[in-house]
């Protein structure tokens, strides 16, 4: 039976209205979304967790006999990673040993020279003395004739002989005080040259042991045993996964209203939209990716495309809620950040260098042993006291003969 056209009419107006209806619930919906919620954030999908990937890189010469970690595995800050052939290393070591003994033992022999010349000028001195003292004494009784010219004329030869002597030996004092005079025998510059080249050779063997500078787990391992690696030689990378951030890539018509401090919530594919991360703008790269570029665009060249800018934004994590719920760099993340609240200026960064893969003291005991090593080796070979130079080696005034 068909139906009455007014009928017709009727429903579909009825249907009409349903949709009108239901296009302008949506639309209130929406509307109401947008005013409560959508107007305060700036959301982006362009965002990925990043963190500090700590290169680990050989910084000696050597062959590797021994890896002793794999990737994924976590390590401890100062852990032992590779170690390498010791043989070369321990050598050097062992040859720069005996170059500072050799060193040390030959200024003692300088010094101990100066105290003999010392000894001779002053022994020289006194023979000049008593000679100058007999010539006086025979002028003075040379008019009365008791003594002969002869005698005269051999005790001022004498005397003339005795003050060449005793320049002579003022001469090699003056040489061996240039070498040693404002030092001592521990201090000495060749002493010194040599001690520190111990501690280079000292620092060249303990680096043959590489050590992981900060915690964190093992990854991009390239180091394999029998490689021979050369200082700054690339052998795998740490990753701490306990101080991450979010990296928002924000097109520019949206850093507007974007300033550090404002909160953030963030949600990660690993886990899906069931899971929430909370984290805070840190601050904001002082430049858009493109000029950050292996090949940053030069728009002078005529060949000019307007695009809008992406700015990269830094948005801290929290730490409890990644090491509850691990997440790892790279990984693609969904971050709406709640623009309303801030009183920071745009230019601002509350970024901090707090965290532990700042900051490696590893190495910080290696220089004092070293040093403390050397000393040892010069005070077994010193073999008198660490005396001053003498301050009475003094040519004795002359007087006109």
């Amino acid at each position: 039976m068909t139906a009455h056209p007014k009928t017709i009419r009727a429903r579909r107006n009825r249907y009409l209205l349903s949709v009108m209806l239901i296009l302008v619930a949506g639309a209130l919906v929406y509307a109401g979304y947008w005013w409560y919620y959508s107007r305060f954030r700036v959301v982006s999908h362009n965002a990925f967790i990043t963190g500090n990937l700590i290169p680990v890189e050989a910084d000696a010469t050597g062959i590797v006999t021994q890896v002793l970690v794999e990737e994924s595995q976590y390590v401890n800050k100062g852990d032992l990673l590779v170690r390498l052939d010791e043989h070369r290393a321990l050598t050097a070591l062992g040859q720069s040993r005996g170059e500072l003994g050799q060193v040390v033992r030959e200024i003692g022999a300088v010094f101990s020279t100066h105290r003999q010349m010392c000894q001779k000028l002053k022994a020289r001195s006194a023979r000049f003395a008593r000679v100058r003292h007999d010539v006086i004494r025979l002028r003075q009784a040379l008019p009365s004739g008791s003594v002969s010219g002869q005698v005269m004329q051999n005790a001022e030869d004498q005397m003339i002989a005795l003050e060449a002597e005793m320049r002579e030996a003022e001469a090699e004092l003056k040489a061996i005080e240039a070498k040693v005079s404002g030092t001592s025998r521990t201090l000495h510059p060749d002493v010194e040259a040599a001690k520190y080249k111990f501690i280079a050779a000292y620092l060249e063997y303990s680096r043959q042991q590489i050590h992981a500078p900060v915690s964190g787990y093992v990854s991009m391992r390239k180091v394999q045993v029998g490689s021979r690696v050369q200082p700054g030689d690339p052998l795998m990378t740490l990753v701490p996964l306990d101080h991450l951030w979010v990296e928002a890539n924000l097109r520019e018509t949206e850093m507007a209203r974007i300033r550090p401090g404002q909160p953030a919530e963030i949600t990660v594919d690993l886990y899906g939209k069931s899971h929430i991360y909370h984290g805070t703008v840190e601050g904001l790269v002082p430049g858009t990716g493109s000029v950050f570029a292996l090949l940053p665009p030069d728009n002078a060249s005529g060949n000019f495309i307007h695009i809008v800018e992406r700015v990269p934004v830094r948005i801290a994590l929290q730490k409890d809620e990644i090491l509850k719920n691990p997440v790892r760099p790279g990984l693609s993340t969904v971050t709406s950040i709640y623009v309303e609240e801030s009183e920071q200026p745009l230019s601002a960064s509350i970024a901090s260098v707090s965290s532990q893969e700042y900051k490696t003291d590893i190495f910080i005991d290696e220089l004092t042993d070293a040093q403390a090593r050397a000393q040892k080796i010069i005070l077994d070979n010193l073999v008198q006291k660490n005396d001053p130079l003498e301050s009475n080696c003094k040519t004795p005034e002359t007087s006109n003969h």
